[in-house]
């Protein structure tokens, strides 16, 4: 899978550019989603062919923070990503690594989960 970067809910174009001018430095493909397309697994999002929907896609309501999703990047370019992120000044709480596990998951079940996590780690 190629490396792709792809970021939800940054309605704020400031701080939006602001993070992708500090990620193009490390050369990987940068994909805004919109809502209509929550509802497909993430996997497929992040360009697996093989995760394309089948069938009627959910809807539901726009996501309550910004979700950062890293995909097909091996751990020294996460961590070049973050690097690249805090360099930003964005301060993006919700980030995620796409695995088998969660890659079939649609952006809302996603975000909940990394959202619960978040709460638990900052109790």
């Amino acid at each position: 899978m190629r490396e792709v970067i792809l970021l939800f809910h940054f309605t704020d174009k400031d701080r939006r550019n602001r993070l992708t001018r500090a990620l193009f430095p490390l050369r990987m493909r940068i994909k805004e989603i919109s809502l209509e397309d929550y509802g497909k697994p993430v996997g497929c999002l992040a360009g697996i062919k093989e995760l394309e929907p089948k069938g009627e896609i959910c809807t539901g309501d726009e996501l309550t923070g910004e979700l950062l999703v890293m995909a097909g990047l091996d751990s020294n370019r996460i961590d070049q990503v973050l690097r690249a992120v805090r360099k930003s000044g964005v301060s993006v709480p919700y980030k995620a690594v796409l695995t088998a596990e969660n890659q079939n998951w649609n952006v809302w079940q996603l975000f909940e989960e990394i959202k619960a996590e978040h709460e638990r780690m900052n109790r």
